[in-house]
């Protein structure tokens, strides 16, 4: 069983970490703040029996070792920076419950035939650079540090200023990129981030995929005009052609939520943005992300049809910027199949699921074989201060994390010691 005293123990010394005035926290990719949870989370697991280290990215990696140590390891992890004032248990649950394991393991006496490790990626998060899984990213070789060079914080901070700051040295962080062959699998356990599993009562998400945006600009302009001297058939408003096409990009996530698609306006910008002027420019941000690529296709296709029959009926003109177009990542079926399996040993309710967040796992999932199991989040609230997770579900879900570790690592049978042999020599009594 976890160590629930131990588990919640440490998740309130860690939520003194970058704390805000009440229930949010800071810990940007890189900050003082998150090598401070670095360091505390390598102490504990360094107490635990791991072999820690940092590696050239600044990801932390605990390696405890198996009873054949030549055998790739099964990894598990998750991270610990956050959005601007962000929760408490985004990232945190999941390298905790992965702490909570290894204690498990220690204090029971067990070991495992492949070793285990834990990882603790370095900004997860976009918030402060602007891409997101740093770490994971570099490990797995899917980017290149070069390519960020340019990046830089809302400080005007550049990223490799950052690493520098963080201790790391830009020139070698190629130098953490694993091999396909060190792993066996990977696990990821997270907050939902969502209230699917609140609203259907069950208490783990097994991931099925993991959702990949793509992301637009759209630049509508028209032409400022007064707004009590300009007739409506005389007008070119860029905000009300914009308007249409948030009802445009709302239609085409509806007709693809069956395929479990979904389309976002989240950037509505109007210029001049006078009340007295009619808005001559607009700027749309629109996200579509789903698990299926021929639905996000189809999406932003009719998006663009509407788009331009918009922008001609109402006389304005149209600019799209496509800013990502990611591929969704399937996870692992026989690892979905472990999850599930446990989940009916231990008589935990649960579901299948996508993911429609993006986390370390989907850059994993290109390096091992990688599952995720979501545990919930009341009222789905995430990357918030009113972010949630109760303790029994956190240590439900290392319950689970804890079973599938061992199913994949194969526990070694504890020894016992041999019994005596019988004697045949004839008993005797009195002095020898």
């Amino acid at each position: 069983m976890i160590n629930v005293a131990a588990l919640e123990k440490d998740l309130r010394r860690l939520a003194a970490v970058g704390a805000e005035p009440g229930p949010g926290v800071t810990r940007l990719g890189f900050s003082p703040e998150e090598r401070e949870l670095h360091r505390q989370v390598a102490e504990k697991l360094a107490a635990l029996g791991a072999d820690v280290r940092r590696d050239a990215i600044g990801n932390l990696i605990a390696r405890r070792p198996g009873e054949d140590d030549t055998l790739p390891a099964v990894a598990c992890g998750s991270h610990l920076d956050s959005v601007p004032q962000g929760g408490r248990y985004d990232g945190v649950a999941g390298v905790l419950a992965a702490v909570a394991a290894l204690r498990t393991l220690k204090e029971r006496g067990m070991r495992t035939r492949h070793p285990l490790e834990v990882i603790v990626f370095v900004s997860e998060e976009s918030s402060r650079f602007g891409v997101a899984t740093l770490g994971s990213k570099v490990l797995t070789g899917r980017a290149q540090p070069e390519e960020w060079a340019g990046l830089t914080d809302f400080a005007g901070v550049s990223l490799p200023e950052a690493l520098a700051g963080a201790g790391v040295d830009p020139a070698q962080v190629g130098a953490a990129r694993r091999r396909p062959e060190e792993f066996k699998a990977f696990l990821e356990l997270h907050i939902e981030q969502g209230r699917v599993l609140e609203e259907t009562g069950n208490k783990i998400g097994i991931v099925t995929a993991i959702a990949a945006p793509t992301r637009l600009r759209v630049t509508l302009s028209g032409r400022a005009d007064h707004s009590g001297a300009t007739p409506m058939g005389l007008r070119r408003d860029a905000l009300a052609a914009a308007a249409e096409l948030v009802l445009a990009v709302e239609r085409w996530g509806r007709a693809e939520s069956p395929q479990q698609s979904v389309a976002t306006v989240g950037i509505l910008k109007a210029e001049p943005g006078a009340m007295n002027v009619v808005p001559g420019k607009a700027v749309v941000g629109i996200d579509v992300r789903g698990i299926d690529k021929e639905s996000i296709a189809r999406a932003v296709a009719g998006i663009r049809a509407d788009l331009a029959e918009i922008a001609r009926r109402r006389r304005v003109n149209a600019q799209v910027e496509e800013l990502t177009a990611e591929d969704p990542v399937p996870l692992h079926p026989g690892i979905i199949a472990t999850l599930e399996g446990v989940c009916r040993r231990l008589d935990v309710p649960y579901m299948l699921m996508p993911s429609g967040a993006g986390h370390d796992a989907m850059n994993m999932a290109h390096l091992t074989p990688t599952g995720m199991i979501f545990i919930p989040c009341r009222e789905g609230i995430s990357h918030n201060p009113a972010e949630e997770a109760s303790l029994e579900d956190i240590a439900r879900g290392a319950e689970v994390l804890l079973a599938a570790l061992l199913e994949l690592a194969k526990p070694v049978p504890r020894q016992t010691a041999p019994k005596e042999a019988p004697s045949n020599l004839p008993a005797t009594t009195g002095n020898a």
